[in-house]
């Protein structure tokens, strides 16, 4: 990842909650080593990749993977300032020239659903039809995303139901050996190994990987929201000071500004 700097809240929340849980684990007396099982592993993570295989497209399946790298990803924190600063120019454009003096300006825009909203505005297109037609876009666009965020939250949801089911394989495993008492304890281990690998799994990084997976996603309809409004009120004629500050809800007003409010 070239270029990209880590997102160190994601990793230092995967890192912190399973060293506390291994922590708390290990000053009760136990051992890691008892909790490497890889008969509850292919039970419990095999289990739960199949149920979200048999739940999901692949588009859905592939459009997760690509969020979850986004996750451990820093995201572009300036690429918001920077288009507000694109259509504030804009504005200021329009007002001192004309609405067909953004026409050379598009092309040097580098979000593409940018270039497209301010095509509308350019061909003259009325304002509400220009809200409509991107606030719909802008639906549909945040649905089909969050499905890459129900992939994750589908698989906490499975992860620990399979990993009772691996409880129960120990235990009928357990039942079925009981006349072999050195093979109790590997049939008790897997019992309770796979119930932690369940709940563990969904906790500390499906159900998580999840919810930020959806933050992502809410920062980037807000980028998208944010063109819409700019679009249409430079359609509408607003003067570029409106415009700025009805910009400035979607970008923040810095930490002095909402001191004060």
């Amino acid at each position: 990842m070239s270029g990209e700097s880590m997102e160190l809240t994601t990793i230092l929340g995967v890192l912190i909650g399973l060293g506390g849980i291994l922590a708390g684990h290990w000053m009760e007396g136990g051992h890691f080593t008892s909790l490497l099982q890889l008969a509850a592993a292919i039970i419990v993570f095999g289990g739960t990749a199949g149920s979200v295989i048999v739940s999901h497209t692949r588009e859905d399946l592939r459009e997760a993977l690509q969020y979850l790298k986004k996750c451990f990803v820093k995201p572009d924190e300036s690429q918001k300032a920077e288009i507000a600063l694109q259509i504030n120019e804009a504005a200021q454009l329009v007002r001192k020239e004309s609405v067909l003096s953004l026409e050379r300006r598009i092309n040097q825009f580098e979000n593409p659903f940018m270039k497209d909203v301010f095509r509308f505005v350019v061909d003259g297109v009325d304002p509400a039809t220009i809200r409509e037609v991107f606030e719909n876009e802008i639906f549909l666009i945040e649905r089909r995303r969050l499905r890459a965020a129900k992939v994750w939250s589908d698989a906490g949801g499975y992860a620990p139901t399979i990993g009772i089911l691996g409880a129960v394989l120990g235990l009928i495993h357990v039942m079925a050996n009981l006349s072999d008492t050195s093979a109790l304890g590997q049939g008790i281990a897997v019992a309770f190994v796979a119930t932690i690998y369940g709940v563990g799994s969904a906790n500390l990084f499906f159900i998580p990987i999840a919810n930020k997976i959806k933050q992502r996603i809410q920062v980037e309809m807000e980028v998208r929201e944010m063109i819409v409004e700019g679009a249409v009120s430079i359609a509408t004629g607003l003067n570029p000071y409106i415009v700025d500050e009805k910009i400035k809800g979607f970008v923040g007003r810095g930490p002095e500004s909402e001191a004060s409010l």
